[in-house]
């Protein structure tokens, strides 16, 4: 990355899928290469299953937490509607990795709308550098749906092109991680990072 370069890494997802978390594990891991972090968090309806979304920026000198449309580097999207909302502030060229899980909004639950069944087609021909798998699938064997932050952070640490080794980053969970949560979130940690 050039010295005065700014990269940016958006977070999306459904209240209480660990968005949240996952921005601090992944702030941590690029104050420890010597980056400058701003994080900003933007909470929806997050109590009720609401949007999340952390933008996180780093690089020589940050000087603005937030993201301006087509400017985002990265987009982790902990839910397959929420990774196509986030879809305007990804920039050409860049990289969206994406959950194909389906937690349906409040507007589909009461029936005032239908959950779009064409997204997977639509991510794979936006024009992104889309990865797209069953990350909820790989939480659950690695012991609890809980950890799919971690099964995300790990995709994400793979293909960010910063090479980001596996043991440098899971001393960074477990650092950030309560002692009783650590293998599973190690464990889905892993799975994420050998999932492509």
């Amino acid at each position: 990355m050039a010295q005065s370069e700014v990269k940016s890494i958006l977070i999306a997802g459904v209240g209480g899928q660990g968005t949240v978390l996952t921005a601090r594990v992944l702030s941590r891991l690029l104050l420890q290469r010597g980056y400058d972090i701003k994080v900003s968090e933007i909470h929806g309806m997050s109590q009720r299953g609401g949007s999340v979304v952390t933008q996180v920026r780093y690089g020589d000198k940050v000087h603005s937490p937030i993201i301006a449309p087509k400017s985002a580097d990265h987009i982790i999207g902990f839910e397959l509607l929420e990774g196509v909302r986030a879809l305007p502030y990804l920039k050409e060229g860049g990289t969206i990795i994406v959950n194909e899980q389906r937690i349906k909004p409040m507007p589909v639950v009461i029936g005032k709308a239908p959950y779009p069944d064409d997204l997977e087609d639509f991510l794979r021909h936006c024009g992104a550098q889309a990865k797209l798998f069953d990350a909820h699938l790989l939480a659950m064997k690695a012991g609890n749906a809980k950890c799919l932050n971690m099964v995300m952070l790990g995709a994400w640490a793979k293909n960010a092109g910063l090479e980001l080794e596996e043991e440098e980053c899971l001393s960074t969970v477990a650092a950030n991680v309560p002692p009783k949560f650590l293998e599973v979130n190690i464990d889905g940690f892993k799975r994420g990072y050998h999932a492509f």
